[in-house]
């Protein structure tokens, strides 16, 4: 007979399998195609880290989940930017992106934005900004955790960042007539290093000023313009157990995002927000453990922020 620590296992690494074999899939997708060895290592790599840290959560509490998640942002964040960026000159900015897109040429960045950001959060939401972003890996350390609060309008603004990017970027392509940008020079490495140059200061720099270390989240990145269209839709979300949940408020104080969690529970939702980061903060400050991540569909779709003014 299965005992309860067998179904518990059974239970926990159920998540970390599923996330790993979808990682896996593209991996083998993608060497099948091209024929190269890199992208077995790439998304075994990837995939490898976000399933082991998921894994270990399940068993951890508290600071140690915390600790744990920050690990995978640092494992996951470096690669993309040092590896990936860096080493093999590809710009992993949002520009980047454009370019490659406005030249038909499917490399690594490519790649990443379409499962990272713009169909994989079908799956997993937006678990890259919990747990993969190479902003926010720098960002969650400073000593701003607990946000008090949001503006209501300082949002539009990563709406006309966006719309700036690729403004920018269409100037550059179809003006200029600028193509030295996709061709792995150090054009790319300048594209890349001082956008993540400006993005470091500008979110550093907000942190400080509202004390909130997700003020750059919030307010100012473009990757929420693709995240969250899809996000809305994700087949893995959080959900609070009414059963356990002793309506503390905790999880809504320590929340980065500012989400308005306990609503979701009084209609009997999951969190439903494309605000929530998949941080699993939460579930990590939720005294009874009452915060869990789910996998299935919505049918009612409810965007809530607790707002500052």
């Amino acid at each position: 007979m299965i005992d309860d620590k067998q179904k518990h296992l059974a239970k926990e690494l159920m998540l970390p399998i599923i996330i790993f074999l979808a990682f896996i899939s593209v991996a083998v997708w993608r060497y099948s195609a091209t024929g190269k060895t890199f992208y077995l290592f790439n998304f075994g790599y990837i995939g490898l880290v976000l399933s082991a840290g998921i894994f270990l959560n399940s068993f951890l509490s508290g600071k140690s989940r915390t600790w744990i998640r920050r690990a995978v942002q640092l494992f996951i964040g470096c690669y993309l930017l040092f590896y990936i960026g860096f080493y093999e000159i590809e710009n992993m900015q949002i520009e980047g992106f454009f370019f490659y897109l406005f030249a038909g040429v499917f490399v690594s960045a490519t790649l990443h934005y379409f499962i990272a950001k713009i169909f994989g959060p079908l799956i997993f939401s937006r678990g890259f900004c919990g747990w993969g972003c190479w902003i926010a890996m720098v960002l969650d350390l400073l000593p701003w955790k607990k946000s008090s609060g949001r503006y209501r309008h300082y949002g539009m603004i990563r709406y006309l960042h966006f719309i700036i990017s690729l403004s920018l970027v269409s100037y550059f392509w179809y003006v200029l007539k600028t193509r030295d940008v996709i061709s792995h020079t150090y054009v790319e490495l300048y594209w890349l290093a001082i956008g993540n140059l400006l993005y470091y200061v500008i979110g550093i720099s907000l942190a400080f000023i509202l004390k909130d270390n997700r003020a750059f989240c919030k307010y100012i990145c473009p990757i929420p313009t693709f995240l969250k269209i899809t996000s809305r839709f994700s087949l893995l979300k959080l959900k609070i157990d009414a059963s356990k949940c002793i309506n503390c408020g905790t999880c809504e104080k320590m929340c980065p995002m500012d989400i308005k969690l306990l609503n979701y529970k009084k209609e009997n939702l999951r969190i439903l927000s494309t605000e929530c980061i998949f941080c699993g903060t939460c579930s990590d400050s939720c005294p009874k453990k009452a915060i869990s991540t789910t996998i299935g569909f919505d049918t009612k779709f409810k965007e809530e922020i607790n707002y500052k003014n």
